[in-house]
């Protein structure tokens, strides 16, 4: 069992937690798998899911096993709450990714049957335009036959001109060591 660990929520940088450790951050739409993927990786349940979006508020930070931390960060593409909430978080997330030195890699989580599109565009863009790596996880491949679960990632892997896209199934608890160890080898 890996031994993950919540260590804090946080939305200023202030509150950030100390230290050197090497971070990657977890990207993606409300409702893509994040909190899932974190928990697969965990082996146990050690972030809250939701099934109702939009419920990651603040950037969550994780230990893992002391070599790195994995910082959950709020979905995208949920836009019930008030102008002023989504500018609040835009400004916390922006401050972590354009401030955090720890930094190291953007996990970018998709649900599968979704199609890239201009939001995941942008996201490759900026890790692109920064000088940070991006990996593709996919999410939820067991709601599809295997044959169509390895049409959309080689869809994916095309529209979005990367090779690092991997397909993972929290349920059938698979794919988890592929992303793990692109993690070690690319980023740490």
């Amino acid at each position: 069992m890996r031994k993950i660990e919540f260590i804090k929520s946080a939305k200023l940088p202030k509150d950030f937690p100390d230290g050197k450790s090497k971070e990657v951050a977890i990207v993606g739409r409300s409702n893509a798998g994040k909190s899932s993927l974190i928990n697969l990786l965990a082996r146990s349940k050690v972030a809250m899911v939701s099934k109702k979006p939009g419920k990651t508020r603040l950037l969550n930070f994780f230990n893992y096993e002391n070599k790195f931390r994995l910082v959950d960060m709020p979905g995208y593409g949920f836009s019930s709450r008030s102008g002023d909430e989504q500018h609040s978080w835009q400004e916390m997330i922006e401050g972590y990714l354009f401030r955090r030195e720890q930094l190291q890699g953007l996990v970018l989580v998709m649900d599968i049957r979704r199609e890239w599109e201009d939001e995941e565009e942008m996201i490759k863009g900026w890790a692109d335009d920064h000088g940070f790596g991006l990996m593709v996880v996919l999410t939820k491949t067991d709601k599809m036959s295997r044959g169509a679960a390895l049409n959309r990632l080689s869809a994916i892997k095309k529209a979005s001109e990367l090779e690092s896209v991997f397909a993972v199934s929290v349920l059938n608890k698979e794919g988890h060591e592929a992303v793990e160890s692109y993690i070690f080898n690319q980023w740490l």
